[in-house]
Order: C-alpha cells, then structure tokens, then sequence
C-alpha cells in the first residue's frame, strides 16, 4: 500500500565557486597555467596582463542587479566604478622575479626504434628479411626485449602485412636486430641480454667464465650463491671474482639509456621558494602562480552603451550573456586569490613545524608531522592541506623537494620522546651503507641495532622501511 510522508533532512552542499577553489589549490604550477590559458580562451571577459591606467572597477560585493522580476530595465550600475585601481590589479611583493622566467624550449631527438632502423641500412639484407626485422624493432619494448612469443610475432606478420613468415626465417633476422647497438637489444630475456653483451668483449678467461656463468648457472649468479659458483665451475675466488665484475658492469636495459636520452626532458617547476638568512626564513610564492588578471574593458564599455541607450531584446539577451561571463571572470580572479592565499598560509605553516630541518639540512631534523598537524595551525580541513601538498614542490637552499617529503609518521623511543619515521629510515640507509658487503646485515640484525639505539623497530617495519628505501634484502646485497 502507498503512503505519503514529509521528511525534513539538512544536507551541504558545495557552491560552484568553492569546487573551483578546491581544483585551483590542488593544480601544482605547470597545469594551473594550463588551466588559467583554458578559462581565458574559454571566456572571453577575462584577459590576462596589465590593465590601462584609466580602466574602471566592474565589480564590487554586493547583491545581484541582474533581477528581471523587479524592473525589465537591468541596474547596471554595480558593474561600473570610478575607481582608478582594481583591487584585483594589486600585487604582493611575495613572489620571487626570478620565478618568472618562462619557457624553457624542448630538444626532439631521434628515438630509441628509429636509432636501430636506422642502422639495417647497414646490412645486405634481403627485403623480406629487412621487413621482418623492422617489425621485430617496432617490437621491442623501452627496455630493447622482445617479450613476445615467436608463433605471435609469426601470426601478426601474416594478419597485419601479409608476410608469410618461416619460424627459421624469424629467428634469422633476430639474430641481425641482435647485432645493432646498443648491445644487447633483441634479446628475449635478461640472460640472453647479458650474453649478447658478453659476446662483444675482448675473449679473456674472465669473459668465458662469465658467460659460462650467465648460460649454465644463472640462477646461482641471481642469488648470489658464491660458494656453490666457484664449486661447480672449478674456478679461483679472484677468478671469480674478475668475472662477477664483467657481469656486474653490464646493462640489463640497454634500450631504457637511449631512450632516456631521446625523450623530452620533464621539468620541475617550484611552486615556492624557500629563501634563508641569518636564521630568518621567508616562503615565497612563484610568480606563475600570481598571474595579472583583469575584466575586458570591452565588456565594460558594451555595459555601459546598454546602459545609456534603450536597449532592444537582441541587446537584453547580449547582456544577459555579457553578464554571465563577467561573474564567471570575477569568480575566477578570486579563486586565484584565494588559492594564493591559501597556498602561502599552508606553506609557512609547514616551515614553521620544520623549522629546525630548513635551518640545518639535516634530514634527522624533521619533526613527526601529518595533514592534521597543519590543517590544526592554518585552521583548515585536512582535504584542504592535502590538496596543497599534492604534486607541489618547494625550491630549498637543499635542492627542489616535494612537499610530502616533510611530513611522516611519529613513534616513541625508550626516553619516551617522539621522532620522525624519517630519522630511523636514515639510520636503516646508514647502517646498510656502512655494513661489510661479504656479510650484510639482516633485517633481524638491523632490528637489534636500532633497539640498542633506542628503538624498538620490529623486523617486519624494518623489512618495510627497507623497501621504501628501495634496498634489497641482505643476500642481494652480497659481493665477494
């Protein structure tokens, strides 16, 4: 049966206005100039650069005149000022003017697969085969592998060229893309990369041990098992020793340092600048991050010809348009407003709670801080410092560091004081720096270490700071 009932229920909701806020603070420099280009070309009553001197304030805060239900004739009197200065048109002296330095030009340079086509001209070669080979480069990854089975690699040059391929004949012209530099390209695992490498080495006897290790014993190489190497293959540990080195000094991606040549270098553009002297401090804004906004003086002057004439419906519907734009201009220029605003509080909250790291450099030196920390001292929400810190960098007298490398987690030590997650990490760095390379330190071992310094580590976070820090367990870590 159907029943009819009122309910009353409170919700909140977000204004256009504060989701356009939350967007800009969590734009790092790069894609809020991409951003700010988009809403110029998008509307065109806001423009960017410095406005006449003569030019009028269009808006001030007050109610909305566009009200039709009052009067048919629009008061357009809010939107037209005698004032000589915008307040949008004041600046801080907050950002730095060597910020401004704007566009640093892109290299093209020839990739990684067009390098190795490039040198089948070299070759007399067949067409057939010139063709198999070209599409076995167009198959190799960034690493230069070809990961794919061969019956695929068959399969698809008969789908997609027509070329009926002889399992014999594929490897042939495998065996030519083999032969292309850098050495080792072509190769269908790691340990035929290595061989491929070893293969163009002046014969030695510590050459032959070491492809004889890469083909017979590689499993035992991988896990460093020494012992059972210099066994199986008869060899002197100096011997071996001269070998492991060779193999050591390879490139098991000879693709990946070609292409990181060819790629277009990616930039980091601070978004603050952090500037030290005689133990004062000073947080500077980048200057890409203040641009110079006002409303077109042509919306204005067509305003003001609406005003002073009686307009037809063609002009009412212009003006109604004209006005949209100019409140969607307004709203933009103070979002970015209060995107600085919010982006220098944030900042300067976050050097303060560090205070002590940014005057010695001393990584130990950072204090326990999370998002609640700072969201407490700015009177913000934790979603708003969140998106400050997201993808945002900071210039330091210590290098370009991003902003979530100053906070971490807390524990207490034996003293019950509090420290930085990031002091016991460098102390695990250290340790594993500093240990005997015949007999690394287990993370058992790395754990009894920190307890004798005051802190009680499990082995299972020691194992996990380990990993963070991209270090490998203690039997990867061993060398002769």
């Amino acid at each position: 049966m159907l029943k009819q009932q009122l309910q009353l229920k409170l919700s909140q909701k977000l204004s256009p206005q504060q989701i356009q806020l939350m967007k800009l603070i969590q734009l790092p420099t790069l894609a809020f100039e991409e951003r700010l280009k988009q809403e110029i070309e998008e509307n065109p009553a806001l423009e960017q650069g410095k406005e006449s001197v003569e030019t009028d304030e269009l808006y001030e805060d007050q109610d909305d005149p566009w009200d039709e239900q009052e009067n048919e004739t629009l008061d357009l009197e809010d939107y037209l000022s005698d004032d000589d200065v915008p307040d949008y048109k004041t600046t801080d002296s907050n950002y730095p003017e060597e910020s401004k330095d704007h566009q640093i030009p892109y290299a093209a340079g020839t990739s990684f697969h067009q390098h190795l086509i490039s040198q089948l001209g070299t070759f007399e070669i067949s067409e057939s085969t010139y063709l198999i080979a070209e599409y076995l480069i167009g198959s190799l990854d960034e690493s230069g592998y070809l990961r794919r089975p061969e019956e695929d690699l068959i399969d698809d040059m008969a789908f997609h060229m027509n070329l009926m391929v002889a399992h014999e004949e594929l490897i042939d012209s495998l065996h030519i893309v083999q032969q292309l530099d850098p050495a080792g390209v072509g190769a269908r695992n790691i340990a035929e990369c290595l061989r491929l490498q070893l293969e163009r080495q002046s014969a030695s006897e510590a050459r032959d041990l070491a492809m004889t290790i890469i083909q017979d014993s590689f499993d035992l190489f991988s896990k460093k098992h020494f012992e059972k190497l210099q066994t199986k293959h008869k060899a002197s540990e100096e011997l071996l020793k001269v070998a492991l080195t060779k193999i050591e000094k390879l490139n098991p991606k000879p693709g990946a340092s070609f292409a990181n040549q060819s790629k277009t270098s990616t930039y980091i553009i601070p978004d603050f600048t952090i500037r030290i002297e005689e133990d004062q401090i000073d947080v500077l804004l980048n200057a890409r991050n203040a641009p110079e906004l006002h409303v077109s003086k042509s919306y204005q002057e067509l305003i003001r010809a609406y005003q002073e004439g009686k307009p037809s419906k063609e002009q009412k519907e212009t003006v109604q348009f004209v006005k949209q734009k100019l409140d969607s201009a307004k709203w933009f220029i103070d979002a970015i407003k209060q995107r600085q605003n919010t982006l220098l509080i944030t900042m300067n909250a976050i050097v303060q709670h560090q205070r002590s790291y940014f005057l010695s450099g001393d990584e130990r030196d950072i204090k326990p801080m999370i998002l609640k920390d700072i969201a407490e001292a700015v009177g913000m929400d934790v979603s708003t410092v969140s998106r400050v810190a997201n993808s945002k960098y900071a210039d330091t007298p210590y290098g370009t560091k991003l902003l979530k490398t100053f906070f971490s987690d807390a524990m207490t030590n034996e003293e019950g004081e509090t420290v930085s997650t990031r002091q016991i990490k460098s102390l695990v760095r250290d340790l594993i720096d500093a240990e005997d390379k015949k007999a690394p330190l287990t993370d058992d071992q790395i754990g009894k270490v920190l307890k004798e310094k005051g802190f009680r580590v499990a082995r299972r976070t020691v194992a996990k700071y380990r990993e963070q820090l991209d270090l490998p367990v203690a039997r990867l870590r061993r060398s002769l």
